[in-house]
């Protein structure tokens, strides 16, 4: 393909009406996200204080009780409803490829908020670290908008994407069992996620099936699925707020959702089969770059080094390049 080739596709794509209304839909859900995390973070916090226990291997049932009452989680939810609205709405008119990368704007949005409700400005090393996060997966769907080819779902590809669920599942919640002790909030974020990639997908499924008036069993076991991997998605979410700060959880689910939805539509759905080998070389390469960026920031975020100390551990380096001290 030339590169007037790709510039008359992407001036096409940007022609279409569902990308003009679905763009701006995902972009206020982006929002959204932002103004959720941050209340959402706030009650936890409070909750922590008031119980006077650590939630960070994970929120116990009194605690999830609690949060039901805190005001700021409560409005931090309905934000995060409004979210989700906004992307399903954006899903019904524009491929999912562009709708799920967009929350990424999220990110950059919720680390302003951060700095200045914690007071912890970001550094140097956690700046380069969200720019590899929005970079990367910009660079990664930017390749999967040109090439991939949005395709009907068939109910034996939907049975893949079910089974690969449930073994995603069984899989998270041995190591949760197992080693929740010991897992930090870069498990819980990486592992919603996972799930969260698998729940736009579903819910794009669902979305083309009603629309085509073929609501049978199968879309009713992928509502199912859909509902709780998103349940133990957000309690995975609820956890990583008690020991991260909320643009890291945000970082995290902005770059491994659509990795995993995109994913999933190149290997089970076909949608990369056109693509060059070249471009899935820059899939790896950029995937590899968001990546780098969410564990750059789990390390090097101002907050999780300065309220993580107690751990005794290094956590990363200053600026000037070195290694704080280990507390005693």
């Amino acid at each position: 393909m030339t590169s007037a080739e790709v510039g008359d596709q992407l001036v096409g794509a940007f022609q279409n009406p569902g990308l003009l209304l679905g763009i701006p839909l995902a972009l206020a859900g982006a929002v959204f996200m932002s103004l959720g995390a941050q209340y959402q973070h706030r009650g936890v916090e409070k909750v922590e204080r008031l119980s006077g226990a650590d939630g960070a291997n994970g929120l116990s049932v009194e605690q999830l009780k609690r949060l039901l009452t805190r005001p700021s989680w409560i409005l931090g939810t309905l934000m995060l409803g409004l979210a989700i609205v906004c992307q399903l709405a954006a899903l019904s008119v524009a491929p999912l490829i562009v709708v799920q990368p967009l929350g990424a704007i999220a990110l950059v949005i919720t680390t302003l908020l951060n700095a200045r409700v914690s007071g912890h400005a970001p550094t140097r090393r956690s700046l380069i670290a969200i720019g590899a996060c929005v970079g990367g997966i910009f660079i990664f769907v930017f390749f999967a908008a040109i090439f991939a080819v949005e395709q009907d779902i068939t109910d034996r590809e939907l049975f893949v994407i079910l089974a690969i669920l449930l073994v995603v599942i069984i899989v998270l919640g041995g190591f949760w069992l197992v080693l929740r002790h010991r897992m930090r909030a870069l498990f819980y974020v990486v592992g919603a996620g996972i799930l969260y990639g698998f729940v736009a997908t579903l819910a794009k499924a669902v979305i083309k099936r009603v629309q085509a008036g073929e609501f049978d069993w199968v879309t009713l076991v992928c509502v199912i699925a859909l509902v709780a991997a998103s349940a133990v998605g957000a309690y995975f979410v609820q956890t990583a707020y008690s020991s991260g700060p909320p643009d890291l959880v945000i970082a995290g689910l902005t770059v491994v959702d659509p990795m995993i939805a995109v994913l999933i539509g190149m290997l089970v759905l076909g949608e990369a089969a056109a693509a060059p080998p070249w471009v899935l070389v820059c899939f790896g390469i950029a995937g590899a770059i968001a990546v780098w960026g969410v564990v750059g920031l789990a390390r090097y975020h101002p907050q999780v080094l300065s309220e993580s100390q107690e751990l005794g551990i290094v956590r990363g380096s200053d600026d000037s390049g070195s290694e704080p001290e280990k507390d005693q």
